[in-house]
């Protein structure tokens, strides 16, 4: 027997109903999936603005050292200010390394060679460091990775990473050598550092191309480890005049940069 009209009329309503409430399922699973997923994206973002905040913060706080120091003025210490305060971590060459007296070398930086003078009296144990590192090949097919060309004038190398975060697996102090008057004359080698650590010495070190000042912070200066000799001329027409990626006055040399050896004796 057919179904009456009204039969018919309440399996179609209850059809509809069951297709509404299906799409209402559907939307509400689809709106938390999108809560979900957006609150996702918020707590990844939120995590990577940390890590490049915490990466900037540890090495381009105030200064080259594991980064290149501000350029803005600040209060210079007292003495007792800047007595370093921390230790040595990892397996730290011996500062006896040095033997105290000077070191010369070679250091060759997209086939310009560099001619470097290193003073082990003066700074023992960061002397000492970069002789290890030298000598063992660390710093061979690394590329210099920051170039600073307003204000603070220098070329940062040693990082293994490229990143400007990276070092050698050990951080060393205090500071040494640092130039009482801050200033840092033009073919200056120096160790960079955290801001306020004179403990977190590693493997960065920065080559000043031009009359450089930087100011002091807590841990003091930057240890000045040695000088280029020879050849900042050619550093400077083969690397330095090609500028900054993207025009910009801090960041990674237009130039590859790459250092290709380090010779002491």
């Amino acid at each position: 027997m057919a179904p009456s009209s009204q039969e018919r009329a309440a399996r179609e309503a209850r059809t509809r109903l069951r297709d509404y409430q299906a799409r209402q399922q559907a939307y509400s699973e689809r709106r938390r999936r999108r809560v979900r997923d957006n609150a996702i994206a918020a707590v990844v973002v939120v995590l990577l603005l940390a890590g490049v905040t915490a990466a900037q913060v540890f090495y381009f706080s105030d200064g080259p050292g594991a980064p290149v120091a501000s350029a803005s003025a600040t209060s210079t210490p007292s003495p007792s200010e800047t007595a370093a305060t921390g230790e040595n971590t990892g397996d730290v060459p011996s500062a006896d390394l040095a033997e105290g007296r000077t070191w010369t070398g070679t250091l060759t930086i997209d086939d310009i060679p560099l001619a470097i003078s290193l003073d082990g009296a003066a700074a023992p144990q960061a002397v000492s460091a970069f002789i290890d590192q030298a000598q063992s090949g660390f710093f061979t097919g690394t590329a210099c990775h920051r170039l600073t060309t307003s204000g603070l004038f220098v070329l940062q190398c040693g990082d293994p990473t490229g990143t400007g975060t990276g070092g050698p697996g050990y951080s060393y102090g205090p500071v040494e050598n640092a130039p009482a008057d801050n200033v840092y004359p033009a073919g200056t080698i120096a160790m960079a550092r955290q801001g306020d650590n004179g403990y977190s010495m590693g493997s960065q070190f920065f080559i000043v191309y031009d009359d450089t000042t930087l100011p002091t912070d807590t841990a003091g200066g930057y240890t000045v480890i040695g000088q280029v000799t020879s050849g900042l001329d050619a550093l400077d027409a083969g690397v330095i005049a090609q500028g900054v990626v993207d025009g910009a006055s801090d960041g990674q040399p237009v130039a590859p940069a790459v250092i290709s050896g380090v010779t002491v004796q």
